[in-house]
């Protein structure tokens, strides 16, 4: 993996990250109500949760490209028309539909917490219930390994040595997620209506999604010139 590579994995997967998906929501909410010194077991669970996916994905493409060098085509494939489908669902997604967590707004607090009592009917304010809290709330996504799967293939090298290409792409993925996560639990407050203030937030998401189609493009692309 060169450099040029990894700068673009790290920026891509920073400017997604941004975007309060489940995991940012629940480091907002857990910020708002337990404070940050205790909302720092959730985000140890969640990203524990999103190792065990980021893990599970990397270790199915390892034997993939080793035993069966079609069908990692085929996921490239996939994968870059699934990237194609978030690019245009992030597009297109509406103001009303990107609203994040509001202090005052009872009824999404109440939703999330119903939400995160259903993942866990016995949920308590331990440091241990926080972390099992947080790596269900990752695990419950299955659409992240999909995710992964999809947009991993792009930047990785399948002739060089995967091992140390896995290393630093995991290194980065973590290292953008954490920076939001902390900024959701530190600051979610004013965060949040900074996004809310004009078409901010609309334009993060359509960003993203240019990023997406971008991504599956040039995936397709490498797919098409190897088969040449």
């Amino acid at each position: 993996m060169s450099f040029e590579q990894f700068t673009l994995f790290f920026l891509s997967t920073f400017v997604i990250s941004a975007t309060p998906g489940p995991n940012m929501l629940l480091a907002f909410q857990h910020g708002l109500n337990h404070g940050v010194k205790r909302t720092l077991w959730t985000l140890a669970g969640l990203s524990f949760g999103l190792f065990l996916l980021l893990l599970s994905a990397l270790l199915g493409l390892d034997i993939i490209s080793r035993q069966f060098p079609w069908l990692l085509t085929l996921i490239k494939v996939v994968g870059a028309l699934y990237l194609l489908y978030l690019g245009v669902k992030s597009w297109q997604t509406d103001k009303k539909d990107t609203k994040l967590l509001n202090a005052t707004d009872t009824t999404k607090n109440e939703n999330t917490s119903n939400n995160i009592n259903k993942i866990n009917p016995k949920f308590s304010h331990t440091p241990l219930s926080l972390f099992r809290t947080g790596v269900w709330v990752s695990l419950s996504n299955p659409k992240a390994i999909l995710f992964f799967a999809a947009f991993f293939p792009k930047f990785i090298n399948f002739s060089s040595p995967l091992l140390p290409q896995y290393i630093w792409l995991t290194v980065g993925f973590f290292v953008s997620e954490t920076f939001w996560q902390l900024i959701y639990t530190f600051g979610g407050k004013k965060l949040a209506r900074w996004l809310a203030t004009g078409q901010r937030l609309l334009w993060l998401n359509r960003i993203c999604g240019l990023i997406f189609v971008g991504i599956a493009l040039a995936l397709l692309w490498e797919v098409a010139r190897g088969m040449v």
